[in-house]
């Protein structure tokens, strides 16, 4: 049995049990916990952790583990009417009003309840995780000299130096001193926008694009302007129109398997994008979220843009959470010239640095020979499930459009047939026992089409990707019926 799921089923078998003793009454030791309900040490340290903190029990070191008294009544709740009045009297709200809507990051945080199949994460499944790495890296940096130390604001040298040579390449244009440590890649988008506009401005978007950028771009007073994205990446013309339009000094792109999309921009475009850029005396912020998650058959990538970049006309950011853990979160900004100053202040000033044991552990894990294992295994299993979902597509749902099919990242975008109702859809997939992504959260402005986002990567094994499908086609028959009917 999985050990996390032994710590919760004991956990709920002694808060059960807790009914038999008396407030303060004595329960029996770890070790007869382990004998009784035949589970490791470990198992029993942790559940009874586990009720500590909800304050069921108290734990004495020698003296054993006791039944909690009862608990103080609740305070009454106060009256929190007013802060309606003051969270939204902001005298600036007639140009820009800033907004806190987390719900399109939410979709790919929260974990599916138990039985759902979760085609809407953003995450490696266990599985698929290096967690023996990872342990064994944690172990070894909390054994570092000087690893709980105070680090450096701009991060471990070690660690930027690595960053710089994933993110320069072979050209060696990015060198350490390039480089920040972020705690992942959503910090480092939101220093990077905190960095480059002030409030109030504008500033250009792929269009679809991620949630999490245009959440960030709203909650820091700006305002995000759609640039549409087709399988070639980025369209410069229309690039072009909207700085000039917009006045933005700042355009966000993911060149590399952009979310949604997968798009991957062309080589004539890369050289585009940055003329653009040049001629409106603005910067690229590269969000190279997806290099650690290239398929095995997806051939050569090209470099990053910061790599092509001698002016400093790129910020770049990318992390090591998509390919190693959702807790791992660790990332890199690497700019050049007076900005990389200010996006160290905007940094120190928010997080002040990112925990030295975290950085150390980074560090330990790619420098293991696991390391280009664990990316070789990853490129694998990403092209295994990535044509699992097309043929279960193909089987179960050939109406549903799909542009391409990336050989990178780990998501499909599906349009849906003209008059779909993408949340009625989201909502029928939940009780069919599958979770998707609706496509309105991605757009800045209203979209042309409704669309789905399908994520393999969080599935926990291939089976389970197809018998998603299956149940996203009883979902579909249920409000699609007659959309599927004319296209088909």
């Amino acid at each position: 049995m999985h050990e996390r799921n032994s710590v919760a089923e004991l956990a709920t078998t002694l808060r059960r049990d807790l009914n038999r003793y008396s407030p303060g009454e004595k329960l029996p030791s770890s070790r007869e916990l382990v004998e009784a309900h035949r589970v490791s040490p470990v198992t029993v340290s942790r559940a009874v952790a586990r009720l500590a903190v909800e304050g069921l029990v108290v734990t004495r070191p020698g003296a054993g583990i006791f039944r909690a008294g009862p608990r103080a009544a609740l305070p009454a709740p106060g009256d929190t009417s007013w802060q309606e009045v003051a969270l939204s009297a902001d005298p600036s709200a007639d140009q820009v009003p800033r907004s806190v809507d987390a719900d399109g990051v939410l979709a790919t945080l929260m974990a599916p309840q138990q039985g759902v199949i979760e085609f809407n994460g953003g995450y490696l499944p266990p599985g698929l995780r290096p967690e023996r790495a990872l342990a064994a890296a944690l172990a070894r940096a909390g054994r570092r000299p000087g690893a709980w130390d105070r680090p450096p604001v701009e991060g471990v040298d070690e660690l930027r130096g690595w960053f710089a040579r994933e993110i320069g390449g072979p050209s060696g244009g990015v060198t350490a001193a390039d480089a920040l440590i972020t705690g992942g890649g959503q910090s480092a988008i939101t220093t990077a926008l905190r960095a480059l506009a002030p409030p109030g401005a504008a500033v250009l978007v792929e269009s679809p694009t991620y949630p999490g950028l245009l959440a960030a771009a709203r909650a820091s007073g700006l305002r995000p302007v759609p640039v549409p994205v087709d399988t070639d990446g980025v369209r410069p013309e229309l690039l072009d129109k909207a700085f000039r339009a917009s006045g933005a000094r700042v355009f966000v792109c993911q060149p590399l398997f952009q979310n949604p999309t997968g798009a991957l921009l062309s080589a004539e475009r890369r050289a585009a994008v940055l003329r653009a850029a040049q001629e409106a005396g603005a910067f690229v912020v590269e969000d190279d979220f997806a290099r650690h998650l290239v398929h095995e058959d997806a051939g050569p990538l090209p470099p990053t843009l910061r790599a092509a970049d001698p002016d400093g006309r790129v910020v770049h950011l990318c992390s090591l959470t998509k390919i190693t853990s959702p807790s791992l979160r660790v990332g890199a900004l690497a700019a050049h010239g007076p900005v990389l100053e200010r996006l160290r202040a905007v940094q120190t000033v928010d997080s002040f640095f990112v925990s030295r044991p975290l950085q150390e552990a980074a560090l330990e894990l790619v420098g293991a020979p696991a390391w280009p294992r664990h990316l070789r295994t990853v490129a694998e299993q990403l092209r295994q499930r990535r044509e699992v979902m097309l043929a279960a597509l193909a089987r179960e749902l050939p109406a549903l459009s799909l542009a391409h099919a990336p050989r990178g990242g780990f998501h499909l975008w599906l349009r849906l047939p003209d008059g779909a109702d993408e949340a009625a859809l989201a909502g029928a997939a939940l009780r069919a026992g599958v979770a998707v992504a609706p496509g309105r959260p991605y757009f800045a402005a209203e979209p042309a089409a409704r669309y789905l986002r399908l994520s393999y990567a969080p599935a926990a094994a291939e089976g389970e990707i197809a018998e998603g499908v299956r149940r996203l086609r009883t979902a579909c028959d249920e409000v699609l019926g007659r959309a599927l009917a004319r296209v088909t």
